[in-house]
Order: structure tokens, then sequence, then C-alpha cells
């Protein structure tokens, strides 16, 4: 028995004049092929019905469309293609009106761009984000969009990647009108009807100007583009959309489609574009774990936080704009204070900025309470721990926690690097204590590591996860073991960092080769804004078990006991003059490290950029294979997406194991080799890395669960 056919993904309905086509390819309605061939057809079937007079194109579903079919990605490609959907859309006799709600997103806009009206519901998203793919819009989208927006406002648009609400979509021109009610296609026919009424005849949008005044256009594009260069820092496609808009100051607009469409074909060769896309995946791949396929999450009503410096008042705000209650627990009432105005300041930040009304303010307030009794955490269904990185003082908390805390309350800790099977072990319920290691700023930053430790109920880890989502956090599962994840392979890049600092490197030479490969700060720069003396106190926490044949650079050590930790202290590898926020060059930085030179009997070298970001990326990968031969990473995505939302690795790079496999595993591995020559001990080759190339395998084949 035969199963049944399909149903169309567009299928077509006579409403009086009008020919509606509604667009069924759940969940987004993405431009599939069958989307493609679909619309091409509801436009020939209008132009041969004498009866019909306009044709509607609307969304079934969530949304008008929200962009290209990653189904698709990497396949060849089928006809038609999106251009020419889109170019037989404008140049339909008759008029078409797209009727918009949701997302109308990349091709989805594009689409809708090639109708001759457009209306928006109040719930509509409208953006041309191909550039977040390392892609520009490659359907008309750089020609269409400044006729419609202006020049100017569509660039930026496209540049930004950002999404358009309905009301800004019709205050640029994107749109036409405003949808009344919840139904875009009841709103889309009564619009149609409109038009039809009152006459309209079909306006396409290629037969509008691109710019008025050329000249004036062509200077906003170099300005622009100085921009653009500065703030991309090497990025290849956002300067091919300055450059396809410039075309269509010169050409035709069919020749500036075609020119769009070189650009946007030499995008889609770019390395950069496979690191983008990716990144795109793994963050997608990386919310699955073992424990969310099978477990259901606990329900999440009500959150305490213990601590409230930067880091717990950071994850407080985080949960209150989550729209969460929040119980912060203090020492002392001082304590409490300085914790209460910590999350006060971020909301008067906002308010003061116009980002936030008086009346929002204390309407979040109103769900934050202060105490300093662990007793007033009694009802609370988590708990975060955000103390003082000190495993006794983590055991204390944990104790109190343990006696007050409701049964199945979800007891984590945020520690960075702290055993956390350790601090499990100290309790009576080992089974609902978990890691959530957020990164600071906690209330900005993405990232947040699920710290899995060995006794943990399987249904704790999907409340972290489905705590992540609540959040907006992209959650990344870890094990146990010192620094996790990110920490752990940030300690030993850092380490080879030092070396070449002790070999004959600045630390600036070192932080402009980090940037030119794409990261916004470099080691010592970051280092110096989140303050010389953790990594201090790490340091010397890790002492008594450092392996004496290892070596260890001691210049770090010298600026921390002179009391330079960086911006805070006004110096620290770099000098802050003034309270400035931007460091120059310390000469006498210079001085401590060929002091310490000439202590470790080291006579310096000259490394070139290229070399420095060998050495630097070579520890990454490394320790990186390490992380995932243990177990701690489950796949080498998961140490990617780390790495892209925590610790400021290139997105268009795609992360560190994936530059790895662009790079070749063989190559990274003979560099590890060469460097062995030197320090045999510090670079080991991870034995996954050699057995990958051994095997002629990337690390891209071990991410699949």
């Amino acid at each position: 028995m035969s199963s049944p056919a399909a149903a169309p993904a567009v299928q077509t309905a006579r409403h009086g004049a009008v020919l509606v086509a509604t667009l069924h390819n759940p969940p987004v309605n993405a431009l599939s092929v069958e989307v493609r061939r679909g619309l091409l057809q509801a436009v020939e079937q209008a132009e041969a019905d004498p009866e019909v007079r306009a044709l509607l194109l609307v969304g079934a579903g969530r949304g008008f469309i929200a962009g290209a079919d990653i189904r698709e990605f990497g396949k060849p490609p089928q006809p038609p293609s999106l251009p020419d959907v889109c170019n037989r859309i404008e140049a339909c006799s008759k008029p078409v009106i797209a009727a918009i709600h949701g997302a109308a997103l990349g091709g989805g806009l594009e689409v809708a761009m090639a109708a001759h009206y457009r209306l928006a519901m109040a719930d509509a998203r409208l953006g041309l984000p191909e550039v977040q793919l390392g892609l520009i819009p490659g359907a008309g989208g750089t020609q269409r969009a400044p006729r419609l927006m202006g020049l100017k406002p569509a660039v930026e648009l496209m540049l930004s990647g950002r999404h358009l609400g309905a009301a800004q979509a019709l205050e640029t021109g994107l749109v036409d009108r405003l949808g009344e009610g919840g139904d875009a296609a009841a709103a889309g026919l009564a619009y149609a009807h409109q038009l039809l009424a009152a006459r309209a005849v079909v306006r396409r949008t290629c037969d509008g100007s691109l710019a008025d005044d050329v000249e004036a256009a062509r200077a906003t594009l170099q300005q622009i583009r100085a921009e653009t260069a500065t703030k991309t820092r090497g990025l290849f496609s956002p300067l091919k959309i300055v450059e396809a808009v410039e075309a269509g100051l010169d050409l035709p607009f069919e020749d500036a489609l075609r020119h769009e469409r070189q650009l946007f074909l030499q995008c889609i060769d770019s390395p950069q574009r496979a690191g983008l896309i990716h990144a795109f995946f793994a963050e997608r791949e990386v919310v699955k774990a073992p424990e969310t396929r099978d477990h259901a999450p606990r329900p999440i009503a009500s959150v305490g936080v213990v601590g409230g410096g930067t880091m717990g008042a950071g994850i407080a705000v985080a949960v209150l704009d989550a729209g969460l209650p929040v119980t912060m627990v203090e020492r002392d009432a001082q304590a409490l204070a300085r914790g209460r105005a910590n999350v006060e300041k971020v909301y008067d930040a906002l308010v003061a900025k116009g980002r936030l009304s008086a009346q929002a303010r204390a309407a979040v307030l109103a769900r934050f309470q202060g105490s300093t009794a662990y007793a007033d955490l009694a009802g609370a269904d988590l708990v975060i721990e955000a103390v003082f990185e000190d495993i006794a003082v983590k055991h204390a908390v944990f104790a109190e926690l343990d006696r007050v805390c409701k049964p199945g309350a979800v007891l984590a800790t945020n520690t960075s690097y702290l055993d956390i099977d350790a601090i499990a072990a100290g309790v009576s319920r080992p089974q609902d204590v978990i890691g959530l290691h957020f990164f600071s700023p906690a209330n900005i930053m993405k990232l947040l590591e699920i710290v899995v430790p060995a006794r943990v109920s399987p249904e704790v880890v999907a409340t972290a996860f489905d705590l992540a989502r609540t959040l907006g956090k992209v959650p990344v599962r870890a094990g146990v073991c010192d620094g996790f994840i990110g920490n752990r392979i940030l300690a030993r890049y850092r380490q080879a960092a030092d070396f070449l600092m002790e070999d004959g490197a600045s630390p600036y030479e070192i932080d402009e080769a980090v940037r030119a490969f794409g990261y916004p700060m470099g080691p010592y720069q970051v280092s110096d804004l989140a303050g010389g003396d953790i990594g201090w106190a790490t340091r010397k926490r890790r002492a008594p078990t450092r392996d004496p044949r290892a070596r260890y650079v001691q210049i770090p050590d010298r600026l921390c006991e002179r009391g330079w930790f960086g911006q805070k202290t006004g110096r620290g590898y770099y000098l802050y003059p003034q309270g400035s926020r931007t460091g120059v060059p310390d000469p006498e930085v210079l001085a401590i490290i060929d002091a310490e030179r000439q202590r470790a009997g080291i006579r310096p070298r000259r490394f070139t950029p290229e070399e420095i970001q060998r050495r630097y990326l070579a520890a990454m990968v490394n320790e990186g294979a390490n992380v995932l031969r243990e177990g701690i990473a489950l796949r080498p995505l998961d140490i990617d997406v780390t790495f892209l939302h925590g610790y400021g690795f290139p997105r268009f790079r795609g992360g560190p194991m994936k530059y790895a496999d662009t790079v070749g595993l063989d190559r990274v591995l003979a560099d590890i080799c060469e460097f062995a020559q030197d320090d045999p001990l510090f670079w080991q080759p991870s034995p996954l890395l050699v057995e990958l190339v051994g095997q002629g395998r990337n690390f891209d084949s071990l991410n699949r669960l």
C-alpha cells in the first residue's frame, strides 16, 4: 500500500480575483527547492488565469519565510535558483502582495522585496542576516533593499545582520503598511482587495532609483567601507556587501544582479563561510546532550544566589531578566548592601541610557530579595553558589544549603576550576549538585558551561540545559577536571604565550599577532582586563602539584608581586594613565622581562606573527584533543562553541578544532613535533591527534553523539 503523497510546499486557492499562494514547509517555511518551484508555479498560475487580478504570498504556521533551507547546505543546487524566482515574481504582470508575519529573513525578505506591495503584521521580523554566515544577500537583496529603504539604512541592515520589527520596517519604507489582527492571510486579502479597488498598478522595485545623488552615495559607501574594514578585522563578506551595492550605482539593474551573484559565489567559496556555517550548526548541536534526550527537567520557579560580588550579582541579573524571582544571600548586612547595589546599578544604567523605564526597573527589582539567612532559601528550586574560589569556603556554603534547601532543589556551584565531585561528596544529596560556570559579566556573556559530576542525576543535567534556554545562554556540557573545558585549555595556550614572551617576543607583539588572527584582544590585554591577581591565585593553588620538570615562567609573578594587576590598579602588562581603559606599552615591564630572561639564561630571539600564531594555536588544539580524549568535552564542536562564546575565538574560523581541520591535522601535528624538540615535556602530542592523523581522519568525524 503506497503512502499518501506529501502536501504541496506551496498551495494555491482563489479568493475572488485574488490567488492566494500559501507556503507550507514547516517548521519555518524555508526556501527549499519545492518551495521555490511552488512559487514559480503560483506566478505562472496567476498569469494564466484571466479571472485572477492579483497574487497574494503568505506563509502558513509561524512565519513568512525564515530563509534558506539548511538541509540543502553543502548539496548541489537544484533549479530554480532563488534569484530566478525573485525576478519572476517581480516581472509578474499582475500585482503581487507579500503578507508578512513572523520571520522574513534572508531569502525570505528577498522574496518579499521582489513583490510589488508588502504588508507586515505586528509580529513580523525582517532582516538580511547573510553576513552572519559569511555570505551576502544573493537574490537581489543588495539592489532592492537600497531602492526601498535608502542606501545607508539598507547597507547598515545587511552589515549588522539585525532584524527590524514591523513598525521600523514601515518607517524605513521596507513595507507599505501594517496589518491588523493576528491573521496574515486575512489582512493580506483585505489589502489586496483595497489595492484592486484603487486600480493599483504593478510597482516593481527594480524600477526605483538606488540613489538620487550618485556622488553623495559613493562618498557614503566609501565611509562605510573604511569603518567596516576597521570593525570586521579581515572578514570577507561585509566588504562584498558594500561592493555589491556600489556596483548598483554604475550598472543597469540586471547587470548589478549578475555582479551580486558573482560576489555571492565568491563568498560561498570562502573558508570564512565554512567556519561561520560550522559555528551556526555547532550552536544547534551543542544543546543536545545524552541527559536531555531521555529525561525531563525539574521545574524552576524561584532561584537563590549565594554571593553578591561581581559574578553573583551578574547571575542574579541574568535570572531576573528571564522573569524569575531571586533571593540573594550574603554573609552580613554590609556585604548584602553591596550585592544589592551591584544588581541595581545594572538597571540604573539601562534607565540612564533610555533602554528601560523607571517603572520597568521597579517591576524587575520587586522580584529581588536579599537576606543574610540561608533559611530564606528553603523554598528555592535552584540555588547557585557564587562565592570566593576556595574549596573550604565552597564546602561551608554547601553544608548550609544541604541543611536548609528543600528535597529536589538543584544545588549549583559557579566555580571556574575547583573539583565539583569533591563539593558534591560533602553533602547528603550529591545527585542534586551540578556546576553552572557562568562567564563574566554573567548577565551579558552567552556561554554557560554545565559541569557534570559523577553522581549527579540526569534530571538535574536536563534542568541545567533548560535553565540555559530560559536565560538565553549557550550551554556546553563539560566533565569535571581542573578548569573544565575552557579554562583548562586556556591555561595551556597561555603557557605557550608565556614561553614565547620569555623566549623573545614582547607581550605587545604577542597580543598584536593574536589580534591579527581575529581575536578582539590578545592574552595580555585579557589578563589586564580580568585582573592579574586571578591567575596569580590559580598558579599559587597549583604550585604544590606542579611537575618539577616543567618549565615555569615567572614574569607574571614579578608583575603581581608589585601589585600590577591590570586596569583596576592602573598598570599590568600595559600602563593605563588617568584611568584609561586603553593600555599603552610599559618600558618597565619590558625591563622586568629582560631581567627574567637573564635569570633563566635565555638568549632572546625574534618571532614573526605567523610563528606566534602557530605556537599559540597548536597548544590550544593539542590540549583540546586531550580534553576530548578524556571525555571532558563530548565532541569537538563543544570545544568550538566554548571558545566562540567565552574566549573571543574569531567566529569566522569556526572554533579551534574546526580551524585545525581547516589547516590540516597533519600540519598541526608536525608543528607540535617541531616545537617538542625544544621542550618535549610541554609539547607532547595528544594521542588522539596522533591517532586521527594516522587514520586520515579529522576532528569533524567525532562530532556525532
